[in-house]
């Protein structure tokens, strides 16, 4: 375990709790490593899920693939990432997402239950490692309603818009970088990545915004 205590360290997760600690608290915790390749599930929608996955080394994919086979790439993982925490906390509700290696990877795992239920030991750190997983999953729910507010709009102008404005609020400034490229913000959403394009100068010739590859800037 000692090995990822540097990676660890700089995760949202140990947030807050120092390099000594981390290693007696893996040991209270019951943490386990395991390997997967290339192709393989880590989680699979309709799962019971127990267990907080931590990306240790390599990319993962959250996926959605409907009836028909069609798949929808909803995020990347990369090291440091969790996945599986908002299932794990409702463990009675089936995952309805799955979970693919992208490459071969290193992952820990958690089981919920050690997290949310402090040790006889009274440990100093479990307290904190409770507030700094419900700040990931507070914070992945607040990207989420702001997703669903980008992409409710009526139509691709004003998804495109409402996001960009987002952005530039969360900047402080008028002139921002995003952190996807055309492609990664067709994605993000839900529109096809010429279209996008088209609207994106449509945008510019009407003297709305300017932008150079993912830096933006709003003229208001």
């Amino acid at each position: 375990m000692e090995k990822y205590i540097n990676i660890l360290k700089n995760t949202p997760l140990f947030q807050g709790i120092s390099e000594a600690e981390i290693l007696p608290m893996l040991k209270c915790l019951s943490v386990s490593i395991k390997n997967y390749s290339k192709g393989e599930y880590l989680l699979r929608s309709g799962d019971k899920v127990q267990t907080i996955g931590m990306i240790l080394s390599g990319q993962a994919l959250i996926i959605n693939d409907d009836v028909w086979g069609n798949r929808n790439i909803i995020t990347e993982l990369s090291s440091g990432m969790l996945y599986g925490e908002s299932y794990a906390c409702i463990s009675s509700v089936p995952a309805q997402i799955s979970v693919i290696a992208n490459e071969n990877l290193t992952v820990m795992l958690f089981n919920i239950n050690h997290i949310v239920t402090t040790c006889s030991s009274s440990c100093s750190f479990h307290t904190r490692l409770i507030h700094n997983l419900l700040e990931i999953i507070a914070r992945k729910n607040v990207r989420l309603m702001n997703k669903i507010d980008h992409v409710s709009k009526k139509n691709l102008r004003d998804k495109i818009l409402n996001y960009l404005s987002s952005e530039s609020m969360h900047a402080g400034s008028n002139t921002f970088t995003i952190p996807y490229d055309r492609q990664g913000l067709a994605d993000y959403l839900n529109a096809d990545r010429s279209a996008l394009s088209s609207e994106l100068s449509k945008l510019q010739k009407e003297g709305v915004l300017s932008y150079k590859k993912n830096t933006f800037s709003l003229r208001v």
